[in-house]
């Protein structure tokens, strides 16, 4: 079936499982109450599988995926992409500029996506004809069955962008949106899936802010073509700033949209908390530095094969000590030790 381009329209049938979301004061608006989980056929998410791994390579080798775009890519998670706004905030402060980050998030953009504008970039970059023309075929004539209780299993034809619960959803809306990626001086867009993050540098935080409103002008232009919107209320805005800095934290609002945005003192972005110094003790509870005992460990040198112990063990403390074993940098510096 993939040599010969085709995806065989039994493989694409659905279940569509409505689960009603938890806290919610009224149950009367169905598209705000409830979610829907998508399940597909084994095989079609193996042979998507397939697909993804294939077509990612190719998208690296024919430039269809910028490189400040994270996610469905090998070493392009949410750590990386972190660890990459990091590393140029403090790149341009080495510099003894101001540095000011506006964070935008796409709303709807994988409902969005359109099949024959994909196809056509992919055939402009020269993508393998026999992938193009079997994601054509992917693309058509999909049906799901909304399972509710007393229900008839009825599939209805449906028509979105990109299939939720697919393998290859994410890596088609990254190679989609990768026009929204723009080169401007001493200014930089990094994104993760739809989380984008524009990040300018200047003198002053003054001239930080109409410099944040120019560069969105671009991607904002670009998206519009492509059904692409940047949600408001998910914005948020930060100056940041050094922990040795005597200056007290800027407090100049950035106005988009006929709406205010004031400066955030921090964040949390693809699941890091983010401070205007990076300061690593904003992940700990309570403002004490929990991670220290992992840390003490660590600089101990413990003898080859010991383990550490069960409680040093959670997911940030394993994404930290990943980040520093693997390329010896690490989102958010360890504290001092005495």
């Amino acid at each position: 079936m993939l040599a010969n381009g085709f995806h065989t329209p039994s493989l694409k049938k659905a279940l569509g499982i409505i689960l009603d979301k938890q806290g919610k004061r009224s149950y009367d608006s169905p598209s705000s109450s409830f979610r829907v989980i998508v399940l597909l056929r084994t095989l079609s998410k193996i042979l998507e599988r397939v697909v993804t791994s294939r077509l990612s390579a190719q998208a690296t080798t024919c430039s269809l995926i910028h490189p400040h775009q994270c996610w469905s890519l090998p070493r392009r998670s949410t750590a990386d992409a972190a660890l990459d706004l990091q590393h140029n905030v403090e790149s341009f402060d080495r510099l003894h500029y101001k540095v000011s980050t506006l964070f935008l998030n796409v709303k709807g953009g994988f409902d969005n996506v359109e099949s024959p504008s994909r196809l056509s970039l992919l055939r402009r970059h020269g993508v393998s004809p026999y992938l193009v023309q079997w994601l054509g075929s992917f693309r058509r004539h999909h049906t799901c069955h909304q399972t509710l209780q007393g229900s008839p299993r009825l599939f209805a034809p449906i028509s979105v962008g990109v299939p939720q619960a697919s393998p290859m959803s994410p890596l088609l809306f990254v190679i989609y949106v990768s026009s929204l990626q723009v080169e401007l001086p001493k200014s930089l867009i990094i994104s993760y899936v739809d989380n984008f993050a524009v990040t300018v540098a200047s003198p002053s935080y003054r001239t930080n802010v109409p410099l944040l409103l120019k560069s969105l002008l671009s991607p904002k232009r670009k998206a519009s073509p492509i059904n692409m919107f940047f949600s408001v209320p998910k914005t948020k805005l930060i100056h940041w700033r050094t922990a040795r800095s005597n200056e007290p934290p800027c407090s100049l609002l950035l106005q988009l949209d006929d709406q205010l945005f004031y400066p955030q003192s921090h964040l949390k972005w693809l699941g890091f908390i983010f401070t205007l110094s990076f300061d690593p003790r904003a992940h700990s509870p309570g403002g004490t530095p929990s991670q220290m005992p992992f840390w003490q460990q660590l600089a101990t040198s413990p003898p080859p094969g010991w383990a550490f112990p069960p409680t040093s063990v959670s997911p940030w403390r394993v994404r930290s000590w990943h980040q520093f074993s693997s390329t010896g940098l690490l989102f958010g510096a360890p504290p001092q030790l005495s």
